[in-house]
């Protein structure tokens, strides 16, 4: 299945495309999605090859390009949501750790039935590391599976959590800082025109002024908005996103999300008065990543504050002309809470592990190889394992980890029979998301609100990254 040399590459797609000079045509959509797209993908992610990875990835782009399938910025409609001209439903931003091309795949074929513009594809920092996810990989394989699906108009795919450490930072601030700068740029150059910054983790709630208390937060955050709009490609302006809230830590409030705000908007204009500030802000209501496990691997319940919440949002949108708040670690929560997310006018949802937890919870998913995830995991982080965590808890929290490497090559080449059946466990899973989120036609919102204007991928960035 993986290409051995060009010459192959270039065979494979007869019919479907023509590779001349550097560019890529479109001859047969047909032939492209039924005959040479699966095979594409697989070498785009899989090849140890660079070069042919790299072109792999190159053609997907280019294809999808051709086809109407343009990776876009959310900020048009985020826009107008903080201007009150479209309400009443919650974004859902999906992380994706494992089996990406077939829980695309699904979510495309859920957009569709349901007439949604509006929802996101998303990785975080962490996530890149351990899932063995770099950003043009993540695009390659989002673009593909939306030519896969027959989709067409904007793609939004986000950068979540591009957050600081703040013991990295307090050791050496400018290696920390430059370090995601790096991430940035790189994630800039695959098509993520949306990027969730995540400088929570330097507030300190030692100073009784709340401005400090949120000092480094907005100063290092507006460091990074500057660092985006300078290399944002033109016609395109990135949404960016703020956070105040750690997960898992304390509760937001309105005192830390106006001091904040007030400071970051005062001290980006002085930056430059026409650089766009934050479209959304992040806050934490009791969530935490992932979901608290029991003793026996089950999730706790959670106890959300939903009148911070919706305070916060209306707030957000009201005073500060933002889409709204953001909730985190939502996947685990129960069923029945889903719907009170757009009631309360939650600007985006972050749903993640939940899908992990399918995957690795299915009937279909083969028991042997899960047995051997879990025994390498056991093995190779067992100092992850906290005293009083049982081995039920410990496997639950860690066994994200086994999506990377070693393990990543048996997930994408497990037997395509496994693959449907699960990615269609996964789509039913997601039509409920949807449905409850309000986040079904949207498509009109999107249309209206949403450049299509976005620069040509490069070959050069392709091999760059790798």
């Amino acid at each position: 299945m993986l290409f051995s040399t060009q010459e192959d590459l270039v065979h494979h797609m007869q019919g479907a495309a023509s590779i001349q000079n550097g560019t890529v045509h479109l001859e047969n959509e047909e032939k492209l999605r039924v005959q040479c797209l699966d095979r594409l993908i697989h070498n785009a992610v899989l090849n140890p090859n660079p070069e042919l990875k790299g072109h792999s990835r190159f053609i997907i782009k280019s294809l999808a390009r051709q086809l109407g399938i343009v990776p876009a910025s959310i900020q048009g409609l985020y826009e107008a949501r903080g201007a009150g001209k479209n309400k009443g439903y919650t974004v859902p931003a999906i992380n994706i750790r494992g089996l990406t091309y077939e829980t695309c795949r699904a979510i495309f074929r859920t957009a569709q039935a349901c007439k949604s513009g509006a929802f996101i594809f998303e990785i975080a920092k962490s996530e890149i590391g351990y899932t063995h996810q770099r950003p043009h990989e993540y695009a390659s394989v989002v673009l593909a599976a939306a030519i896969k699906e027959q989709h067409k108009g904007p793609v939004f795919i986000q950068g979540d959590h591009f957050q600081v450490n703040a013991q990295k930072y307090h050791e050496n601030p400018n290696k920390e800082i430059n370090g995601l700068k790096c991430l940035i740029e790189e994630a800039l150059s695959a098509g993520f025109y949306n990027i969730d910054i995540d400088t929570s983790t330097l507030v300190t709630l030692e100073p009784e002024d709340v401005r400090e208390q949120q000092r480094l937060n907005f100063e290092v955050g507006v460091e990074l908005t500057k660092f985006i709009r300078d290399l944002e490609p033109e016609g395109v302006t990135v949404s960016v996103g703020g956070e105040i809230g750690e997960v898992g830590k304390e509760n937001s409030n309105e005192n830390e999300l106006r001091a904040y705000m007030d400071n970051f908007n005062e001290n980006l204009a002085k930056a430059n008065p026409k650089y766009k500030t934050i479209s959304k802000i992040s806050i934490q209501t009791g969530t935490e990543h992932g979901g608290v496990p029991l003793a026996d691997g089950t999730v706790a319940d959670v106890q959300l504050d939903f009148e911070t919440l919706a305070n916060l949002s209306r707030i957000a949108r009201e005073d500060y002309h933002l889409a709204g708040a953001v909730q985190h670690g939502a996947s685990t929560l129960p069923a029945e809470m889903f719907h009170k997310f757009p009631e309360l006018e939650t600007a985006e949802i972050h749903l993640a592990t939940n899908f992990q937890n399918m995957i690795y919870d299915s009937a279909h998913f083969p028991q042997d190889l899960k047995q051997e995830i879990y025994e390498y995991l056991r093995k190779e982080f067992a100092d992850e394992k906290k005293p009083n965590w049982t081995d039920e808890q410990f496997i639950y929290k860690t066994r994200k980890k086994g999506f990377g490497n070693p393990y990543k090559e048996k997930f994408w080449n497990l037997p395509d029979d496994i693959k449907m059946k699960i990615g269609n466990e996964l789509e039913e899973k997601f039509h409920f998301l949807f449905d409850q989120l309000n986040a079904k036609n949207t498509e009109a919102y999107v249309k209206d609100c949403v450049s299509l204007t976005a620069p040509e991928q490069k070959l050069d960035d392709e091999l760059k990254f790798i």
